[in-house]
């Protein structure tokens, strides 16, 4: 049998759980016995696709020019022609429009995953989102990413597949991580000792809520409860100035410019993780899927996270739970004091209480929320457009 080729396209491979996801399914596929291609524009986790196993096609994916999205469908077709490729997988909305016309003129099966939650504040930015749902098969990175095709677009259910974003328990395994990795952030965060860690770990954008959680630190603050906790926001402004600058005028209002830190992008996220006292996610706008919740969870780290979007699928709390079975927090978005109050409660956990959350956490996401089960998964949807064997090949199966 030939060994299928799958094309993804990403726009870039800088950050993200897009992009990250397009590196994995590349080394999934090679392992399935397929070949992987990986059209993008390029980025620091570029590498990374061909360490998988898989072929790196520089592309200029992350054009939104229609012009150049028109052109790009013809290169695509030369591509899929050159190196016959099988099915083609899309994983961001403009490249997803040149992928989809190259697809149709090729005749071949069209994979997208709905990454993100996209805002539809007019008619012309719902046109531009729906070809994310435009797949013969369209992968749903949740339960909620679901829901949302089917209410926009009338989506039938059976061309929707809810896969969770995985996470490799290996990588993130807080027995894996030398004290060297955590003293090498401690120092570049200029943490003293006896510091605990608020991680928020996302890109400079004003829906992340950044603002929130600087806001429930002055309250913490002022009510005494902050203590020797230093809150770290770690990501990439991505050309946002502006947005960096107003946080750095917020901090510097409340008081706040020992206690907040903007450090910029981290790297090493599993020891960012382990050096955590607590991660929150604080998005004023739905989260598609919040991989934040899953990584954190599976460190062991205990997290709180606002009840909008995919958080509340990944992240066990009351009352949904009995106290007990709890691995994090959900407050409302947009709520400063809710978000001090869950700050507070996870800040006095006794050291048993949080070793016990800890374990709890990392046992909810490696029965749900793992890479191979995500991996598997999205091998079954080509599998199933092509005939083919990837998935039991990706599982060591005997496929002669």
């Amino acid at each position: 049998m030939k060994r299928p080729t799958i094309l993804q396209i990403v726009p870039e491979l800088d950050t993200g759980g897009a992009e990250l996801s397009a590196i994995e399914i590349a080394g999934a596929i090679v392992k399935g016995g397929g070949r992987a291609l990986v059209l993008t524009q390029g980025g620091r986790m570029a590498s990374r696709v061909t360490e998988a196993g898989g072929e790196l096609v520089q592309f200029p994916a992350a054009s939104k020019n229609p012009l150049r999205v028109w052109l790009n469908a013809g290169a695509i077709a030369r591509i899929i022609a050159k190196e016959n490729v099988d099915l083609v997988h899309a994983r961001s909305r403009a490249p997803a429009w040149s992928a989809k016309l190259a697809a149709r003129r090729t005749g071949k099966p069209f994979v997208t995953t709905y990454h993100g939650a996209y805002g539809e504040s007019s008619s012309l930015k719902r046109a531009y989102n729906r070809v994310m749902a435009d797949g013969d098969i369209i992968i749903a990175n949740s339960k909620y990413t679901r829901d949302l095709i089917r209410t926009r677009y009338g989506t039938a259910e059976d061309r929707i597949r809810v896969i969770y974003r995985g996470v490799d328990g290996g990588d993130f395994d807080p027995g894996a991580i030398e004290p060297a990795r955590v003293a090498s952030l401690r120092r570049s965060w200029g943490l003293a000792p006896k510091m605990r860690v608020i991680l928020n770990a996302a890109r400079l954008t004003n829906w992340k809520g950044q603002s929130v959680l600087i806001d429930a630190a002055r309250l913490l603050k002022e009510r005494g409860a902050l203590g020797d906790a230093v809150v770290v926001l770690a990501g990439d402004a991505q050309g946002r100035d502006g947005y960096k600058a107003q946080l750095e005028d917020e901090i510097a209002s409340a008081g706040l410019q020992d206690q907040v830190r903007l450090v910029g992008h981290v790297a090493d996220m599993p020891a960012a993780y382990a050096t955590a006292h607590l991660a929150v996610v604080a998005s004023t706008q739905p989260e598609a899927f919040g991989r934040v919740g899953t990584e954190s969870q599976i460190m062991g780290c205990p997290v709180i996270a606002t009840a909008i979007g995919a958080p509340p699928e990944t992240v066990l709390s009351e009352p949904a739970v009995a106290a007990g079975e709890r691995t994090g927090w959900l407050v409302p978005p947009s709520d400063p004091a809710a978000m001090a109050d869950a700050i507070a409660a996870a800040l006095t956990l006794s050291a048993a209480e949080r070793a016990a959350l800890g374990v709890r956490a990392r046992g909810h996401v490696l029965r749900s929320f793992t890479l191979d089960a995500m991996c598997r998964q999205t091998l079954a949807v080509y599998d199933e457009l092509l005939g083919t064997s990837l998935q039991a090949g990706f599982a060591g199966e005997n496929t002669q």
